[in-house]
């Protein structure tokens, strides 16, 4: 048994930072040393200094889509809020739909004065329903009239600028959560990067219920996560194989990138459009990368969860005590840690 509680750490409210920081580079970046178990205190644009010539830096390009809607059935008139998930195909979304007690299989829910119409197919335990989505034209671009950007139950001031909670690099829509190490990083400080030597490798992983759902179990190992897609492109595969081969390092930006590369990895890397539901947890043997780049996450989270598989739960616990005496502000807008 390995119990959730073990991951349980104390954070001050006024620690959970509601806005970005002006400049994204600026944030705070923790240096930890898997090897010695040093932690030093820097800037997230002296991540430059510990990357070099012999390392690939793995991104992940999801887009975050205005994926929160709210509606009324059509029969009772009833609010209705659904938070798309996961493109199913067809126009069949998974979402979390609330309160989902009012939602029946046919319900039909309403958008906009009907410019988006979603009629609930299934329905699942946790919230958790699927719609069809109905509509003419073309869905992102209703979206973004529609839609919010979702921003996680945290998070209570609201977002001036909607691109701030978006990569810079971010390209491919279907995310319903930022993949938050991500943001960090600005076109200028990706060109240091290269301009180094480091080669920087794209993957997609669309964030949805499996990296945010909290762990309700007792023993963390009973905690099933739910399936999110993603895409290794030929050339991302050849990339990461042939780093492999001449010993490399493989920096993964993010617990996404890292839970991708860790699903795809099999006496190499193949390219794939697949889902994944790796829990990754202490005792998990990583084979994919060999350094992260992660923010700070919730307690009895999955996320701490990962970042404890890969440095050692004590090690990580004690660099999140120094993190809140130090004040660094955490979780989405947070600071950045670098585990090398």
């Amino acid at each position: 048994m390995i119990l959730t509680k073990d991951y349980d750490y104390y954070l001050p409210k006024e620690l959970i930072a509601q806005t970005p920081l002006e400049n994204r580079s600026e944030s705070r970046l923790m240096i930890l040393n898997r090897k010695n178990k040093t932690i030093e205190h820097k800037h997230f644009s002296d991540i430059v200094d510990y990357l070099d010539e012999n390392d690939v830096l793995v991104l992940n390009d999801t887009k975050v889509i205005p994926a929160r809607l709210y509606g009324h059935k059509e029969d009772t008139n009833a609010l209705i809020e659904i938070l798309l998930l996961h493109d199913k195909g067809n126009n069949v979304w998974q979402t979390l739909a609330k309160p989902q007690r009012r939602v029946k299989i046919g319900s039909i829910i309403s958008f906009g004065d009907g410019r988006l119409k979603a009629k609930c197919v299934k329905k699942e335990d946790m919230g958790i329903c699927e719609f069809e989505l109905i509509y003419d034209g073309i869905l992102v671009e209703i979206l973004d009239s529609l839609g919010e950007m979702p921003l996680p139950p945290y998070i209570h001031e609201k977002l001036a600028d909607k691109d701030r909670y978006q990569t810079v690099y971010a390209k491919n829509p279907g995310s319903a959560a930022a993949p938050t190490a991500g943001l960090h990083f600005t076109p200028e400080l990706l060109k240091k990067i290269q301009d180094k030597g480091v080669q920087i490798v794209y993957i997609t992983l669309h964030v949805g219920l499996g990296t945010f759902r909290p762990v309700e179990e007792e023993d963390l190992t009973n905690h099933v996560m739910h399936e999110e897609y993603y895409e290794i492109s030929k050339e991302a595969a050849d990339t990461l194989n042939k780093a492999k081969q001449q010993g490399k390092r493989i920096v993964a930006v993010g617990t996404t990138s890292t839970r991708t590369l860790e699903s795809a990895y099999d006496n190499g890397f193949k390219p794939c459009c697949q889902t994944t539901s790796i829990f990754i947890y202490p005792g998990f043997k990583f084979k994919a990368i060999d350094a992260q780049i992660t923010n700070f996450h919730l307690p009895k989270s999955t996320l701490i969860m990962l970042v404890s598989a890969f440095a050692g739960r004590e090690f990580i616990l004690k660099a999140y005590e120094e993190a809140v005496k130090e004040k660094y502000r955490f979780f989405s807008f947070g600071d950045a840690m670098f585990i090398e």
